[in-house]
Formats: structure tokens, C-alpha cells, sequence
């Protein structure tokens, strides 16, 4: 029988059941070849004090320090015992809680002067910070014989540097360094993936050289050559799985879509009452050169909020009409298609009349199709598309259906693609007789190092800027906590806009209803977030109905109020929107549901209640519905968190700069990067281990340049088994489809 390779081994087999089984669920490590890339979080120097002053709350931290002072204190009338322990690093002090019986054994080791590893979770008791009931490790110079408390030897921690490893409860750092010191000797068998002449090209230490250096440096110099080695590995492998992917994609037919001279897009740019702006000219011919191919298009354009977006695709949709094919462009919500197809129509005119009494002769027919739409007009709409009398749809997942049918499909636009789940992108390019062109629109700008990881499979177009005629926004923080006032003032503000004859938008984190507060309960129960420990007892999010009532018999009394969320009927939906775009609304009280799409340009104040529950895009796309009109936006964001948090610094951040750009590196920074090839981008795992894909714009460009030589030498990867083997390790069966699908 074939040996399984020493990295396929499982690790119960290495470490046993119970170490193994806590890797396994806690961190996804079920291989040797895993727990060789769980690398060290960073390394402490013998005798260098962690800075206690930046642990972060509520989660599983380690800390080298020194014992202050140690105290036993008696409660219940001396019935009970607490020991309390100070240590401090320098910058900063930490307590350190042990209760009952499990006082002894650390009251008689933990003494003042002496220096340990302390492993626990960091909470928080009367406004101070602790660990309560920690485990530790004594460290070598203070330890009986030289061992830790659980019979380790400290000298096997490699010299001077100790690696402290991402850890998780019932598991601390030094267990999983002795877990290391077990499979370390199978890093001699790891596959290297790097094709040898770019190895000796770049000066890399070979991979198993890598591993036992980042996990057992001697020296930084040895942390940094393991490091850039291992960043090049995952930058590499990633770039070859996307340059095959283009390079498949190259390799399929399509049916080139040229627009006919004094066709629908000629009579269509000849009604435009404005000139298109430079950017969109340029995005425009990058597109329609695509589509001229006998090759299906894969371009993603992504752009500032308002900067025209819908204008190109649906510029891109005529020349494809013209050529005698089909578009159809998915939006992720029913509002945002409702809205799509009344600003299609609207911007269309005659033209989107084709067949009907006074449309124009060059014109074709919209049609929309959502999953609410009532049986004939439902009907209808299925005619229309496998006829072909309608050239454009504009719809929901419901287009992905297997009863829709077209007569020849061959552009598909995905609006928002960060809210579509693979398969349904799929699902709808399959309709086609053959691969349609795809165009995927995203108002999140992304830095150009996402862009080359996450939508890697797509050429990118870049619209910055914005069309003339569109007004700044101003940005504001009201502290509604620490100046009550300043949310008097914002509401204040709210009439003088509508006074002026504008309208304003209120948004607020949830809708309200009774059944929505007992999931909150308990969603509340069973996990807290990691935003909300920033403070203790945190009140609800605020609620869509609340603020609107308030606010009805308050501050905004006699003004017209409605309000607009998810869960109401697509048709009372649309009729608010209606309502609100013709002006018989003053305020719009609503969920993120207005995030995208919605385009108002009379609308000019939005007021963000509890803006630090939503994320640095998400208020980043909210506030890009104001100021899209000639009068100038105002966006204030609400909140009742200190100025000193984390969280008002998000804020500040947002109301200080309107570069969408520059908001998406902020936002990426704040939040961990998840798993770029997964359809989840937040997941416990993450296929980059070193790689940051900020930080290492260089060395993902360089990868991909190098990935594109090989893929186009070599596209089967027939010469290099090595690097076959790392990308089949990378693409388990999920991404192998998420990559297939695109």
C-alpha cells in the first residue's frame, strides 16, 4: 500500500485525540501540512516585556510579563478565597484572577519578581482589565531544572526567540509550539512550489529551510527569509489558480457583439442631454472592444458611488441589443431592480418601447422580473425573453430560474457582485447558447491588490470620476452621548433641508418588529460582537419603527415621514420609492436597504443613527445617495461610543475623506482579510497565512506577472508537479468550483 505523504498525515495520529480534536474545531487544523503553515503571530525576545497597554478585549491573547505583587483576599465571610496578581511589562498592568481551590499551586509559584507566559482570555471587571484564571508558564531563568510548569523545555523555544502562535481556548500558544516540535521533522519532505529558476532567481531559501526558520529562528535575519519566502509561496500559487483561470476563460468561444451604425446605441447617445465624462468614454471602449471578441468578456468596473456606473453598463447592454443579442442585468434586491428599470426606462424614453404604439423604431422592449411579480405580468415578461421582443431584463435571482428562457442571451451584468453567491452567477451565464460576456459592477472600490486577488479572473476598469454637476458632501461625527445637543442640532439641520425644499434620508441598523427583536435576543445570547465589547451593557441597535415614531411626534413633527425596509410588501416598497423620488415624502426613515442604487437628487441630508454598527464601505455607500443633485449633501453620523474607541476612530475616518479608495484600505486594514478565493470573505480560515494583501502590493504584482509566464508556457502545469501539488492543497473541492464557476 502507498505511505501517505508525511504532510497528509493526521495529526491525531502525531499528537492524539483530545490536542488533535481541539485543533481540528478550533483552529481547522487537521493535517502535519496545516500545522507547518499555522505560522507564529510574532516572536518574544528573552527578556523583552510585552506592551500589556494594547491587549485587545474579549479575546485569547499571550503575554510574557512580570509579577508585580500577589494578594489573597477572603470573601463570604471568609468562606471563599480570591488570589489577585499583578504583572506588569513596562507599559502597562494586567490582573490576574484565581479563585477556590485553583489559588494554591500559582500563589506558591507566581511570586513577585518572578516571569512567566500567560495565556486566557481578556475581559473586563469593575472598568479594569483581567484574565481570570490564566494558564502559564514559567520561564527558563525562573523555572525549577529549567522546565515550564507542564514539563517542556524552555531551551527548545530556539535560543533567544519565542514564537507566540495564534492560540484559541483549551490550546495556548506554548502547547501548539510543542505540537510544532513534534511534526517539525516532516518539513524535510514539503513539496516546494516555486519553479526552480524563479527560486534561484529571487534568492529563496528552499521551502522546508522556510518552514523550520519561521518556526525555530535562531536569529531575525532567519524570520525574515522564512517570511518572504513563505508570502512569495502564497502570492504565487494564488496567481497561478487565477491566471489559468483567464487563461481557460481565453479559450472559450463566444459570439462577438458589435453595435450597428445608426442602431439603438447611436439614437441612444443622441438623446443624451449631457456629454458622457472622460472616464466613462475610456471604460466604454474597454468594454465594447471586449465585447467585439469571439472570446466572453470578464471585466469587472468598479467606481466611486455616483461616478456613472449604470450609465456605461447600460451603454454596453444597447451595443449587444444592437448586435442582435440579449442583456440582462441582476441586481441583488427588489428595490434596487425596481429602481434599475425606472431609471433604464426614464433615461431610454421611446426607445424602451420597441413594438409598442409610439416607441421608437430602433427601440426594444425592458422588461423587469422580480419573484413578487404577479402571474400575467410574470408571464408576460417569460414571453417577452424567449421571443426576444425584449432585448433588456432587469432582475433579481429570480432571472436564474429554469423557466426563464432567452432567445440569445449575450451580456450578463451583475450589479454589486459582493452580494451574489457564485452559483447564481453561474446559474444565469449558463442561459446562454453560448458563454454570454460578463460585466460585473461594484460601488466598493477596491484596492488594486484585492482587485488582483479576490476578482484576480477579471480585467478591471476604474471609473474616478465623478459626472459634472454632482455636489460635495459634508461629513460630520455627532457624539450623541457626550453632546446631546449636537443630535438636537442634526434634526434641526433635517428641517432647513426640507425647508429648502430637499429631502432627507434617517437610517438605523434594524426594522423593529417583534419577531426581528426575539432573533436579536437571540443572536444576543449565543455570540457577542467583537465591536459591541467596547462597551459594557450595550443598549439594542436602534430600530427603523422607534426612530420613526419618535421622530414623528418630536423633532421632525409635521413633516412627511414614511419608512422602508425589507420586510414589507414589494409593491408598498416600491410605492414609498415612488413617493419619496417624486417629492410627496420629506423624510425617509429606512434600513441599508437604500444602500445602493437609489437615486434621488432632490434627496440632500442623511442622518446615521448608530453609525458605528456598520462597516467603513457600508456608511461609504450610504452616504453616496446624498448629493447627487446640484445642492450640496450633508451626511452626519450618530453614535453613542466614546471618542477614545476604536470604533469612533472608524467614524472619524469616514467623515474625514470622501476617497472611496482610501476608505477601502482602511476598511480592510480594521477587519481580518478571510479567505480571498472563498465566496464568504470573513471565514475562521484563510488560504493567506502570511500574505496581507495591502502590505504586499509589490510582491503580488511580481507573482502575477511571473504566474502569467508560467501559465502561458505551461497551462496543465505538466513541468512543474511541485507547484500541481501546492495548487491542488489550495483549491480543495469548495474553491476548485468557487474558481471554476468565476
Amino acid at each position: 500500500m502507498d505511505r501517505v505523504p508525511a504532510l497528509e498525515e493526521p495529526l491525531k495520529k502525531l499528537l492524539g485525540g483530545p490536542t488533535a480534536k481541539v485543533m481540528a474545531d478550533q483552529l481547522d487544523l487537521h493535517t502535519v501540512g496545516d500545522l507547518l503553515h499555522h505560522y507564529p503571530r510574532r516572536y518574544e525576545e528573552r527578556g523583552q516585556l510585552t506592551k500589556l497597554a494594547e491587549l485587545p478585549l474579549d479575546e485569547d491573547v499571550t503575554v510574557v510579563a512580570q509579577v508585580a505583587d500577589a494578594r489573597v483576599h477572603t470573601f463570604n465571610g471568609g468562606r471563599g478565597q480570591r488570589l489577585e496578581i499583578t504583572i506588569t511589562d513596562g507599559s502597562g498592568r494586567l490582573q490576574l484572577v484565581f479563585f477556590g481551590r485553583g489559588i494554591h499551586k500559582p500563589h506558591k509559584e507566581l511570586l513577585p519578581g518572578s516571569r512567566a507566559m500567560f495565556a486566557g482570555k481578556v475581559s473586563m471587571f469593575n472598568r479594569r482589565m483581567q484574565l481570570a484564571h490564566p494558564t502559564y508558564a514559567k520561564l527558563a531563568a525562573d523555572a525549577a531544572e529549567g522546565e515550564t510548569d507542564d514539563g517542556a523545555d524552555i531551551a527548545s523555544w530556539a535560543g533567544a526567540l519565542i514564537p507566540i502562535y495564534p492560540a484559541c481556548k483549551g490550546l495556548e500558544s506554548w502547547k501548539i509550539a510543542k505540537a510544532v516540535d513534534a511534526v517539525l521533522p516532516s518539513a524535510q519532505e514539503a513539496v516546494d512550489p516555486l519553479p526552480e529558476t524563479l527560486r534561484e532567481g529571487r534568492g529563496f531559501v528552499p521551502l522546508p529551510e522556510a518552514l523550520l526558520k519561521v518556526h525555530r529562528p535562531h536569529t531575525k535575519a532567519d524570520i525574515e527569509d522564512a517570511r518572504q519566502r513563505l508570502k512569495w509561496d502564497e502570492a504565487f500559487v494564488l496567481q497561478v489558480a487565477l491566471a489559468r483561470r483567464r487563461h481557460a476563460d481565453g479559450q472559450l468561444p463566444a459570439v462577438a457583439r458589435r453595435p450597428a451604425p445608426g442602431g439603438l446605441l447611436d439614437a441612444f447617445d443622441a438623446k443624451l442631454p449631457f456629454t458622457l465624462t472622460e472616464g466613462q468614454e475610456k471604460v466604454s471602449g474597454e468594454i465594447f472592444d471586449d465585447l467585439a471578441t469571439e472570446h466572453p468578456m470578464h471585466r469587472l468596473l468598479q467606481g466611486e458611488v455616483g461616478s456613472g456606473k449604470t450609465m456605461v453598463a447600460l451603454r454596453a447592454m444597447l451595443a449587444v441589443v444592437d448586435s442582435g443579442g440579449q442583456a440582462a442585468m441582476l441586481a441583488p434586491t427588489e428595490v434596487l431592480a425596481q429602481q434599475h428599470h425606472r431609471s433604464i426606462t426614464e433615461m431610454m424614453g421611446e426607445l424602451a418601447e420597441g413594438g409598442m404604439l409610439g416607441g421608437a423604431d430602433q427601440g426594444t422592449k425592458v422588461v423587469l422580473l422580480t419573484g413578487s411579480m404577479g402571474v400575467p405580468a410574470r408571464r408576460q415578461a417569460l414571453l417577452d425573453l424567449v421571443t426576444g421582443e425584449a432585448g433588456l431584463v432587469i432582475g433579481t435571482h429570480a432571472l436564474i430560474e429554469d423557466k426563464v428562457q432567452f432567445h440569445d442571451l449575450g451580456l450578463v451584468v451583475v450589479d454589486e457582485q459582493h452580494r451574489f453567491g457564485v452559483e447564481q452567477r453561474d446559474a444565469l451565464r449558463g442561459k446562454g447558447k453560448q458563454p454570454p460576456h460578463l460585466l460585473v459592477m461594484t460601488a466598493t472600490p477596491i484596492p488594486r491588490t484585492v482587485a488582483m486577488t479576490v476578482f484576480g479572473d477579471l480585467e478591471t476598469s476604474v471609473l474616478d470620476q465623478l459626472p459634472a454637476g454632482r455636489s460635495p458632501i459634508a461629513s460630520h461625527v455627532v457624539p450623541a452621548q457626550d453632546k446631546p445637543h449636537f443630535l438636537a442640532r442634526a434634526w434641526e439641520r433635517v428641517r432647513e433641508e426640507v425647508d429648502k425644499g430637499h429631502q432627507a434620508y434617517v437610517v438605523c441598523p434594524r426594522i423593529g418588529d417583534s419577531a426581528e427583536e426575539g432573533e436579536e435576543k437571540k443572536t444576543a445570547q449565543g455570540k457577542k460582537k467583537a465591536e459591541e465589547a467596547e462597551t459594557a451593557d450595550r443598549r439594542p441597535p436602534l430600530a427603523v419603527i422607534e426612530i420613526a415614531e419618535q421622530l414623528r411626534k418630536g423633532p421632525l413633527q409635521g413633516l412627511r415621514t414614511e419608512i422602508l425596509h425589507g420586510r414589507m410588501q414589494p409593491d408598498d416598497k416600491d410605492d414609498v420609492m415612488r413617493r419619496f423620488g417624486a417629492g410627496e415624502v420629506d423624510v425617509l426613515v429606512a434600513t441599508t436597504v437604500i444602500e445602493v442604487g437609489v437615486n434621488v437628487p432632490n434627496a440632500t441630508a442623511m442622518v446615521i443613527m448608530d453609525a458605528d454598527r456598520f462597516g467603513v464601505s457600508q456608511l461609504h455607500q450610504l452616504r453616496g445617495r446624498v448629493g447627487r443633485g446640484s445642492a450640496p449633501g450633508l451626511c452626519l453620523l450618530v453614535t453613542d461610543m466614546p471618542e477614545a474607541s476604536p470604533a469612533r476612530a472608524r467614524l472619524n475616518a469616514v467623515a474625514s475623506t470622501l476617497d472611496g479608495f482610501e476608505l477601502s484600505r482602511i476598511d480592510l486594514e480594521q477587519r481580518r482579510e478571510g479567505d480571498v478565493l472563498g465566496q464568504a470573505q470573513s471565514g475562521v480560515r484563510s488560504s493567506l497565512r502570511m500574505l496581507t494583501v495591502i502590505e504586499d502590493e509589490e510582491v503580488i504584482a511580481a507573482a502575477r506577472e511571473e504566474a502569467v509566464t508560467v501559465v502561458a508556457d505551461d497551462p496543465d502545469l505538466d513541468r512543474l508537479p511541485g507547484l500541481r501539488t501546492a495548487l491542488d492543497a489550495l483549491l480543495d473541492k469548495d474553491r476548485e468550483q468557487y474558481l471554476d464557476k468565476g
